[in-house]
């Protein structure tokens, strides 16, 4: 008979899922700008933001439930797989890119290579932005979580969520656009994604409250204060 899982594994698995999940399709639909209008809330113009935005906020989420129940060393862990799982997606590009399609191919070479020929700057870009930022995001969420003596969630998602994701707007458009467009533009774009991404944020806390108190009712407490 196989053993059962202990509590909280399956649970890892999940979020460790969910992370992967995220941060693949980040980087899939990265390449494609869309417009967000939020005129709703008050905002005068819409916000251009790279699709790969939209997905993203999950990814800090993920990371700051995983800090928060499992510790700082799984959540390093998970933010490792995921640039692992990122070089697996390029290299797989790539041995899509090596084989000419048949003639029937629902997608042809030139549609695939339009869609993906830039690929490579992009999942670069975004595993240098995310790479950095998911450790920085890590790091002030246990900072803060040891200033306040594990109190305050809502300050260490927050803040660590909001000062890790402009490290990584700024990295991933510098690397995407640098030469390639003017920087009033590319500094447009990072005050957008930027803001739309502290609105994610914001959204997420009661997510994060949520998480919490579920993987308590199952039986999970929250990591040590120096873990």
């Amino acid at each position: 008979m196989l053993d059962e899982p202990r509590p909280g594994e399956r649970t890892f698995l999940l979020l460790v899922a969910l992370f992967v999940a995220a941060l693949v399709t980040c980087n899939l639909i990265a390449n494609k700008f869309v417009t967000v209008d939020l005129g709703f809330l008050g905002f005068s113009k819409p916000f251009v933001l790279s699709a790969g935005v939209l997905p993203y906020p999950v990814t800090f989420l993920v990371t700051d439930v995983l800090s928060e129940v499992y510790g700082k060393r799984r959540a390093n862990q998970v933010v490792f797989v995921g640039f692992a799982a990122s070089l697996f997606v390029l290299a797989m590009l790539a041995l899509g890119a090596a084989f000419p399609a048949i003639e029937d191919s629902k997608v042809d070479d030139e549609t695939y290579l339009h869609v993906f020929q830039n690929a490579w700057r992009i999942i670069a870009a975004s595993m240098t932005a995310y790479l950095v930022a998911q450790l920085v995001d890590i790091r002030i969420f246990h900072f803060w979580k040891r200033k306040t003596a594990g109190r305050h969630l809502w300050l260490r998602n927050n803040a660590s969520t909001m000062l890790s994701q402009f490290v990584d707007t700024v990295l991933v458009i510098h690397v995407l656009f640098l030469w390639d467009v003017d920087y009033g533009t590319m500094w447009s774009w990072i005050v957008d994604g930027w803001t739309f991404k502290l609105m994610m944020a914001a959204l997420d806390t009661p997510f994060c409250y949520l998480a919490i108190a579920w993987l308590r009712r199952i039986g999970l407490e929250p990591a040590p204060v120096d873990e």
